[in-house]
C-alpha cells in the first residue's frame, strides 16, 4: 500500500476501488475503500480523510449547490468525487457538469464515512475527525461569496 496520501494517491485509490458493475449510492466503492484503508497505516486513513474533505470543500460553491439542501448538496458532491478524478476535474472546469448529480439526486453518502469506519477497525475507537477543511455544505465562505 502507499506510504502517504497525497492528491494523486487519493484519486488512484478511488479509481482502484471503483466497481465495474452499477453502484447506486457508491455503496460498493465505500466498502472497498474502507477495506483498503483498514489494511493500511493509520496515517493513510487520516490522509484520505484530509483529501476527501479538500475535494468536497472545493465543490462547495454557490454555482453548484444554490438549489439544494445542505445534506443533498453534500451527498451529490460526494457522488462527484466517487465518479473519479476526471469527472471531478470536469465539474470544477464546467459547473454545468454538476447539474445531472443535483437534478437526478445522485448521491454517495456512504463515501463520507469510509475514513471513520477504517479508523475504528484499526484502533477499535470512534474518531473525532477534525480535518483542515470542512466538508459540510456551505462551509467554503469564498465559494459562496457574491
Amino acid at each position: 500500500m502507499l506510504a502517504s496520501m497525497n492528491e494523486d494517491a487519493f484519486w488512484q485509490l478511488i479509481e482502484d476501488c471503483r466497481p465495474t458493475k452499477p453502484d447506486p449510492d457508491a455503496e460498493l466503492l465505500a466498502a472497498t475503500v474502507t477495506e483498503r484503508l483498514a489494511e493500511s497505516a493509520l496515517s493513510l486513513v487520516i490522509g484520505f480523510a484530509e483529501q476527501l474533505s479538500w475535494a468536497l470543500y472545493r465543490l462547495d460553491r454557490k454555482e453548484y449547490g444554490h438549489n439544494l439542501s445542505g445534506d443533498a448538496f453534500l451527498y451529490t458532491r460526494a457522488a462527484v468525487v466517487a465518479a473519479g478524478r476526471s469527472v471531478f476535474d470536469g465539474v470544477l472546469q464546467d459547473p454545468a457538469a454538476f447539474t445531472p448529480y443535483a437534478t437526478d439526486l445522485i448521491w454517495a453518502e456512504s463515501l463520507l464515512y469510509t475514513p471513520d469506519r477504517a479508523y475504528k477497525r484499526i484502533t477499535g475507537e470512534e474518531w473525532g475527525r477534525d480535518t483542515r477543511y470542512s466538508y459540510e455544505s456551505f462551509s467554503n465562505t469564498e465559494g459562496w461569496a457574491d
